[in-house]
């Protein structure tokens, strides 16, 4: 589970917090369902309004926090939750080559560990001085934010590579759904889309503030299906990725495509 807050039992509506440039969760999305090419079990749900829309990430510039006097910190505040053990023993990996130029806390983290268990005994990265260990301040020499990201840039490699699953996916989000049909057989669909507050789980709807729906975030001149290329290739194999890109030009060349992003530049 990634760095969310613990779910409770209430299965009541929860009003949703929002800022002032937030333009809230609710809204309708453009789906398109296609099969896996490269899994005849398995098919994509993607969510076009999502995937073709101006996001981009304003860490450090105009990236207002999850919690409130925290702008800094982006969405490293809580740290970031493992997916499984292989995620956490690639991001150990990588950890061992990180040097005091790259990490502001490397004499921390070396010498009583980098990582700690939340109250339900999932491990994660630990939380130093109000944030993720890895998080460099403003005015380290090697440059604010994560550590890990800047290992990988300086290496030349994707942060992928280097990051925590949930660090590198955000603000994308995948999820797994078996689909019994009627004529009995049955399908891995895979979603792609937004991780939006409600992707925290009931937690989200208390972030200070959120990025994925805010009008300050949608100013990009690539669609996310093109600048999240590598991420998406990862999580989609590179062979659903070119058909998602052929679905997702089809709809930009739409003359007035059906239910964009609410937080997008209006259309000149």
């Amino acid at each position: 589970m990634p760095h969310t807050k613990k779910a409770n039992k209430s299965k009541s509506p929860k009003k949703v917090k929002i800022m002032a440039d937030e333009k809230g969760i609710d809204f309708p999305r453009a789906w398109v369902e296609f099969p896996d090419p490269a899994d005849d079990e398995q098919v994509f749900r993607c969510d076009l309004t999502w995937l073709t829309s101006r996001w981009t990430c304003i860490f450090g510039s105009g990236c207002q926090g999850i919690q409130a006097g925290r702008a800094d910190d982006g969405c490293c505040t809580l740290g970031a939750h493992f997916s499984d053990e292989d995620d956490e023993k690639r991001v150990a990996e990588n950890v061992a080559r990180l040097t005091p130029e790259l990490w502001q806390f490397h004499d921390v983290g070396t010498d009583s560990g980098w990582v700690q268990k939340d109250d339900d005994g999932e491990r994660q990265t630990r939380r130093w001085e109000g944030s993720c260990i890895f998080q460099n301040r403003p005015g380290f020499p090697a440059g604010a934010g994560c550590s890990l990201h800047i290992l990988a840039l300086r290496e030349g490699r994707e942060p992928l590579e280097t990051k925590p699953d949930v660090c590198w996916q955000l603000p994308v989000r995948r999820t797994y759904e078996w689909i019994d049909r009627p004529d009995d057989t049955r399908v891995l669909q895979v979603s792609i889309g937004e991780y939006d507050r409600r992707g925290w789980g009931p937690g989200g709807h208390d972030l200070h503030w959120w990025c994925t729906s805010a009008t300050s975030a949608h100013g990009a001149g690539d669609p996310v299906y093109v600048t999240y290329r590598p991420e998406l290739t990862e999580l989609m194999g590179k062979e659903g990725y070119e058909a998602l890109v052929k679905l997702c030009e089809a709809r930009l060349a739409s003359l007035l495509p059906m239910a964009p992003h609410p937080a997008d530049p209006p259309v000149a």
